[in-house]
């Protein structure tokens, strides 16, 4: 995936969804956990040396599953690349929970679902489709896939 180094960093600025130190190794074998400050904004996961500014990386939540290792872990898998994992450690079972929560929902793809549900039963209540005042709801990314 192509991006501009500038825009991400700036990305890496705003405000958190959800923000918090986490202990977390990367995907080769030779990665030591590390505590890093871990935050979401929008669908990216950045990650941050402690006390630094610019994050360390950065993650596309796209095309990526969460799944629960333990009470207080949690892991990120590319669907393209299954080796590539990156493996997470919470503090609680309760903030372990919140994150894999808000990690699912980050995507597009749970953005776009969400949408045609809602469009759906809206146009099923008022018999009009919500997306027909700003003409796109003939768009191909608003259908339903067959």
């Amino acid at each position: 995936m192509r991006y501009n180094m500038k825009e991400l960093l700036c990305l890496s600025k705003q405000p958190a969804e959800k923000a918090a130190e986490l202990t977390m190794r990367g995907p080769k074998r030779s990665d030591v956990a590390k505590c890093r400050l871990v935050k979401l904004v929008v669908n990216f996961l950045f990650y941050f040396r402690i006390d630094e500014e610019e994050p360390v990386g950065a993650l596309l939540l796209e095309q990526c599953k969460i799944q629960k290792e333990d009470d207080i872990g949690f892991s990120l898998v590319f669907v393209d690349e299954p080796e590539r994992k990156y493996s997470f450690t919470c503090d609680t079972k309760e903030e372990c929970e919140e994150w894999i929560e808000a990690l699912t929902k980050a995507s597009y793809e749970y953005m776009r679902k969400s949408l045609i549900f809602y469009r759906n039963e809206i146009k099923e209540i008022t018999g009009k489709d919500p997306l027909e005042q700003y003409g796109i709801s003939e768009e191909t990314r608003f259908q339903t896939r067959s």
